[in-house]
């Protein structure tokens, strides 16, 4: 896996900076060669891309061969133009998801840059490290809270919730019937080291299936719900009771289609997806387990290393990601795991169309724009 941000200093500039990856000079791409209907021919190609395209001034960097580039030369405490929010959407769409370094913006210019390219949602659960003054904003260190209110502590809730390896790999709110189109997270606060971010590219994990593969995943349909796999407490466990009580699932298609670059996306993960709808458990496992290793290989990922005053930008449509599991072993002066402070704001998507042209369909709990 080509990484981010790494510690071998030839790959580093002679500066010095702590940055995403050393920056390669990127070519223009030709247009993409689509795979037939039938699922033959050629894998497709990722979305066209223009460097020449960008404006005066502003840079691009691909951080890897397929997923994640670095954007220098835009200042996002100001208002974006037409012409940077045009280029910042295309290489979003190319590249999947976006750093900017050392931006260190406020609540409310966060959520302008959000504004321009997309309508902030409203989490309706937030906990109490989340600003009362903006319902949009989103704390990442709310979750910390989430084990205590169930009887548990965090260690104990992680365990609980991830029965397999690739059981963190997700979405954000992808057992939504409209999952967010994409996120927007800013660090605040982060651990000298550790704490790192890590997305892979769902285009380029479709792609890289085999003919006869992409022909029959395009056809399948999976339920994607939230809590499942998760292990019972003994005795009464409270965290049951809400997932009982708070269902949430929808059928979304195996294989979706990017409603704006028309690519198609290997559309699973491992905290949603349990069951592929249409085949027993027996024949499901195997193959789910499959494509999730599939989504996630290697060469597919970005792995980015964050300091105070970044902010990442992401397609949630095109992408899966792994959260960091590894701060609590990073310990502050007082012996306390160091903070990792994190805002997100995460815009509203669309239902998620297959490769059939139908829409995926809310099973319990959900609805479009229900928040």
């Amino acid at each position: 896996m080509t990484a981010a941000h790494h510690d071998d200093h030839a790959q580093r500039d002679q500066a010095g900076r702590d940055e995403a990856a050393r920056p390669q000079a990127a070519r223009p791409e030709a247009a993409p060669d689509r795979a037939r209907p039938d699922g033959d021919g050629p894998a497709p190609a990722p979305t066209p891309w223009d460097p020449a395209s960008l404006p005066a001034g502003v840079e691009v960097l691909p951080a890897t061969g397929h997923t994640g580039a670095e954007v220098r030369g835009l200042d996002l405490t100001k208002p974006l133009d037409e012409e940077a929010a045009a280029a910042v959407r295309a290489a979003l769409l190319r590249w999947k998801v976006l750093f900017f370094r050392a931006q260190h913006l406020d609540h409310e210019q966060h959520l302008a840059f959000a504004r321009r390219f997309g309508e902030p949602v409203a989490p309706s659960r937030r906990g109490s490290a989340s600003p009362a003054d903006h319902p949009l904003i989103e704390t990442t260190a709310d979750r910390l809270e989430l084990g205590g209110r169930y009887g548990m502590d965090h260690a104990e809730w992680l365990d609980r919730r991830r029965p397999h390896l690739l059981r963190g790999w997700h979405c954000d709110h992808g057992a939504r019937i409209d999952p967010p189109a994409a996120t927007i997270l800013r660090a605040e606060s982060v651990p000298p080291y550790g704490g790192d971010t890590t997305w892979s590219n769902l285009a380029a994990a479709y792609a890289g299936l085999s003919a006869p593969l992409r022909a029959f995943v395009d056809g399948l349909r999976a339920e994607h719900r939230l809590g499942v796999g998760y292990q019972p407490r003994p005795g009464d466990d409270a965290y049951l009771r809400h997932l009982l009580d708070h269902q949430q699932a929808s059928h979304h298609p195996l294989v979706r289609v990017h409603p704006e670059s028309g690519e198609r996306l290997l559309y699973v993960n491992g905290y949603y997806v349990e069951q592929i709808l249409g085949l027993t458990r027996a024949e499901s496992a195997p193959l789910l387990e499959l494509l999730l290793e599939q989504a996630v290989r290697p060469e597919y990922t970005v792995r980015f290393r964050w300091q105070p005053g970044d902010l990442v930008f992401w397609d949630n449509r095109a992408t899966v990601h792994l959260a960091p599991n590894d701060t609590a072993a990073v310990r502050a002066e007082d012996g306390r795991p160091h903070p990792r402070t994190m805002h997100r704001v995460m815009l509203a998507g669309e239902v998620p169309v297959g490769v059939d042209g139908r829409p995926s369909e809310p099973v319990t709990g959900t609805a479009p724009g229900r928040w």
